[in-house]
C-alpha cells in the first residue's frame, strides 16, 4: 500500500451536497471504492478528484478518467462513467456479463436498491486506473 496523495478540487464536496441524501451515500460509496483501489495499488502515487462535465471525476497518471454521477431524469439510478472510446466497458461486459447493467460503452449503471458487486467493481476500477498499462493485455488483465 502506498501513501496516496489526493489532490482535491474544492468544488467536489459542494457537488456531493447537491445530491439527494440516499443518492449521496451511494455515490460516496463509489468514491470510497475508487480511493480504496488507488490506495492498494503501489503504482499509483497520486489521484486527482475534480469535476469534469459537472461530475465528480478521478484521474491518475497512466489511467483513464472515472466519473460518477446521478441524473434527475433517471432518479432511481446512478452510474460510474468511463471513457467511451476505451476498451473498458466492452471488456467489462465480456468478463462480467450480466453482473452489471451497462449504458452503451460509457457506463456501469446501478439502481438505488442494488447491492453493488464490490469485488467485481473494484476490478473494473482498477482496470480504469491502470488503463494505459493494461489496455494491450487480454481482457485488460481482468
Amino acid at each position: 500500500m502506498t501513501n496516496l496523495i489526493v489532490k482535491k478540487d474544492s468544488r467536489v464536496d459542494p457537488k456531493f451536497q447537491t445530491y439527494p441524501k440516499q443518492v449521496r451515500r451511494k455515490l460516496e460509496h463509489l468514491r470510497d471504492l475508487i480511493f480504496e483501489v488507488a490506495q492498494a495499488d503501489d503504482t499509483i502515487k497520486e489521484i486527482e478528484e475534480t469535476l469534469k462535465w459537472g461530475e465528480p471525476s478521478y484521474l491518475v497518471k497512466n489511467g483513464s478518467t472515472l466519473r460518477i454521477d446521478w441524473k434527475i431524469k433517471s432518479p432511481n439510478q446512478y452510474a460510474m462513467y468511463f471513457k467511451c472510446t476505451s476498451k473498458l466497458v466492452p471488456t467489462f461486459r465480456e468478463v462480467y456479463d450480466d453482473t452489471f447493467q451497462y449504458e452503451k460503452n460509457r457506463a456501469i449503471l446501478f439502481d438505488l436498491n442494488d447491492k453493488v458487486p464490490k469485488k467485481e467493481l473494484k476490478a473494473c476500477i482498477g482496470a480504469a486506473l491502470r488503463y494505459h498499462t493494461v489496455k494491450k493485455m487480454s481482457k485488460l488483465g481482468l
